[in-house]
């Protein structure tokens, strides 16, 4: 779990401690009226457990603060906003994600994205995109939905045409051989990419094969900085803690003053596509016995 959720919830126990204090309650009293192990208050507080709705509302109806129920509970629904696993978010297939996508990066006037391994959503190709949903749905065994998942990704890639929104893309050099379907599919990606250079509105850089180690990094996306979305193996982060934003800033500007743009940025591109184009050494299983 993120340093993030956990401090959502210490934050969230502080204000229920402050609201009990408040009504000169003890622990043992509020646990003993509502039937509950005497631990169960200061876990709860101290952010060592997260209150389920009714014990918030406990909170409220015994120390006669019911009017702050809304809020709280609003915030105990930021927390698991916050830390959402696949199996919930891709319960129906890839297509309402995509859509959550459409809303946040709509919403954002300036996007950053670090990419270490692939090439990122707004930039990729239906046959590039068609390749990772498949993947998707395959490895989560979740409903399959490729054709729909596809057309709103697609439709994602408006947005990159609005003039009030500015995206600096930064992807490592291994995006760019990381294969997704076939050499034809990779071929297409990248001279998208070229093509993408001449945006006004976009910047993408790529950090080479042989950078420097400078800090650890994964995939990001900062929309503003108002969050941070990280897709991990099991689940997806939403971070909105200001101090950690600022780290992921300081990440970002790393990865930039190690990335190239320009020319330098299409040559890296072009030998790439030069690479799925050569002849290849056919494999031993290919070789006439």
């Amino acid at each position: 779990m993120t340093g993030s959720v956990q401090q959502q919830r210490e934050s969230l126990g502080a204000r229920l401690r402050e609201i009990r204090c408040a009504a000169s309650i003890s622990g043992a009293e509020l646990a003993r009226r509502n039937g509950w192990h005497p631990s169960k208050v200061s876990k709860i507080e101290y952010g060592r457990i997260k209150p389920s709705r009714d014990d918030i509302a406990a909170y409220c109806r015994g120390c006669n603060a019911d009017d702050q129920l809304a809020d709280l509970l609003a915030t105990r629904h930021n927390i698991d906003s916050a830390y959402m696993e696949w199996r919930k978010i891709l319960g129906t297939g890839t297509k309402r994600r995509q859509q959550a996508s459409v809303k946040w990066e709509s919403e954002a006037r300036i996007l950053r994205w670090y990419e270490p391994v692939l090439i990122p959503g707004l930039l990729q190709t239906a046959d590039y995109a068609t390749a990772i949903l498949q993947k998707v749905i395959d490895f989560h065994r979740i409903p399959d939905d490729l054709d729909e998942g596809v057309s709103k990704r697609m439709e994602r890639q408006r947005v990159l045409y609005q003039r009030d929104h500015l995206f600096h893309f930064v992807i490592a050099e291994q995006a760019l051989y990381t294969t997704a379907g076939n050499d034809q599919t990779m071929i297409g990606q990248l001279d998208r990419l070229i093509a993408i250079q001449g945006m006004s509105r976009v910047t993408l850089g790529i950090v080479p094969f042989m950078a420097s180690f400078e800090t650890a990094t994964t995939s990001f996306v900062m929309f503003d900085n108002k969050m941070i979305l990280i897709e991990g193996i099991t689940a997806e982060l939403n971070i909105t803690q200001p101090r950690e934003i600022k780290v992921y800033h300081r990440t970002f500007d790393i990865l930039v003053s190690q990335s190239v743009t320009g020319e330098s940025a299409r040559t890296l591109i072009m030998s790439a596509m030069d690479r799925r184009r050569a002849p290849r050494e056919p494999n031993a299983k290919d070789l006439p016995r």
